[in-house]
């Protein structure tokens, strides 16, 4: 009988690229490939690339040379495989041989199959897919990508000319796919995309069906029957628009995790509109105290950028202090850098990289004091903590406010008969700026 060929895979970027890994890895089991662990067996290699940033493009172009290196057969997908990228990685690694963009899982397909022609036939008794396909996040958590794209035109973003328009799934095929992510034993989904709080709209919120009745695509009605699965979930990259504040009763109520991971970018409002951000600072500050009078365990996340073109120290100073008005629970900040093919590129008044260095300092600064005096409150509480990793007497979760790799995590004593995915209630005897220990 022949052996089936074999395939390497490196995957790179955000939680989106992920799931498009997992999809890609999927149809090659289905197709009857395997997945090779290292280099030396593969017949090709696929890198899926990611090209957000200069340092990620770095990073991708470095990892597909370190395959060319290795196996010498590399074939490139994802967020450099299209436009200009691709012409950068050509350019760099003349002997790919074949480039594919985002998302593209036919092309990548066809792309395996010219190059490594597959005699395997896949024999259903043997060749067994799970059902909810191939994953590479651990068994009890996984991503839920609900669309591709984005249409907002942010100065800084070059995701549009990447990975196009929003292109919202319908409900049922969402809903369906979360399902059966549940009966396979996951429990927590990571509602993720570009904008998932203008989920629906390019579909103008078409009716679909799941559970045998019609459900609008919208978030809200997405949240809602997310939340009747029984597991966690935890919705990323929301945009504070006025519709969001229909699914913070939603947590209040149990059905979804409340926590909200929203990419605020800046707390000035000349900054933002020099940024095109589709937000302005008051409103979300005003709609940021609403959602706490509604849900006071709500958990807030963002990201910010400081040395933004043409930032000055006041806007900067205005930025500092809506930190201390919002009062948010978790935060990243980058310096800003360019990136080729963005309009912020056009702006006058670029900020000198050691002042941004310095602003990066003092913003961390603030936010250290705010995370550390929110994350004191919770010493003697009671949290529900759903476990990570166990080994030996230690273990590591995370509460229903932390999300995986990206914010702090809870470190458990007496972890007999704890097992990865258990969820638990322990109360918390000590915190730091980020963490937090339980009895």
């Amino acid at each position: 009988m022949p052996q089936a060929q074999k395939v390497g895979f490196v995957s790179l970027g955000c939680p989106k690229a992920l799931v498009d890994s997992e999809r890609i890895l999927t149809q090659l089991r289905f197709d009857g490939y395997e997945v090779s662990p290292s280099y030396d067996d593969a017949g090709v290699v696929i890198v899926n690339t990611c090209g957000f940033i200069d340092s990620a493009k770095e990073e991708s172009l470095a990892a597909i040379g370190e395959a060319l290196e290795e196996n010498g057969r590399v074939l490139v997908t994802g967020c450099m495989g299209g436009g200009e990228q691709a012409d950068l990685v050509l350019q760099r690694h003349p002997k790919v041989l074949g480039i594919t963009g985002p998302a593209a899982y036919e092309e990548v397909l066809s792309e395996v199959r010219r190059v490594l022609p597959n005699a395997h036939v896949p024999d259903p008794k043997i060749d067994l897919i799970p059902a909810q396909g191939v994953k590479l996040t651990p068994k009890h958590y996984a991503y839920l990508k609900i669309s591709e794209g984005c249409n907002h035109r942010c100065r800084f973003c070059i995701i549009p000319s990447l990975r196009g328009d929003l292109v919202s799934r319908p409900i049922g095929d969402v809903m369906r796919e979360a399902e059966q992510l549940a009966r396979s034993g996951v429990k927590e989904l990571l509602v993720i995309s570009q904008d998932t709080s203008a989920y629906g709209v390019d579909i103008k919120y078409k009716t679909d069906f799941w559970g045998g009745r019609p459900l609008k695509s919208d978030l809200y009605h997405l949240a809602s029957a997310l939340g009747e699965l029984g597991i966690w979930v935890r919705m990323h990259y929301v945009y504070p628009y006025p519709h969001v504040d229909k699914i913070i009763p939603l947590m209040a109520e149990g059905k979804v995790l409340p926590y909200l991971d929203i990419p605020l970018q800046h707390g000035s409002p000349s900054v933002l509109k020099r940024m095109k951000r589709p937000a302005a600072s008051e409103k979300t500050l005003d709609r940021i105290r609403s959602w706490r009078e509604i849900c006071p365990d709500i958990t807030l996340r963002s990201t910010f950028i400081v040395g933004f073109p043409g930032e000055t120290e006041g806007e900067f100073n205005e930025l500092l202090d809506f930190m201390r008005d919002a009062s948010l629970d978790r935060v990243g900040c980058f310096k800003y850098s360019a990136v080729e093919g963005a309009s912020a590129n056009e702006l006058d008044n670029p900020v000198p990289e050691d002042i941004k260095e310095e602003r990066w300092h003092r913003f961390m600064a603030v936010q250290q004091e705010i995370s550390a005096q929110r994350l004191q409150r919770k010493v003697g509480s009671e949290v529900d903590v759903i476990v990570d990793e166990v080994s030996g007497e230690a273990a590591v979760g995370r509460t229903k406010g932390d999300a995986p790799e990206i914010d702090g995590v809870v470190y458990l004593k007496n972890t007999d008969g704890l097992a990865p995915g258990d969820v638990i209630r322990r109360r918390v005897t000590k915190a730091d700026d980020y963490d937090l220990w339980t009895d």
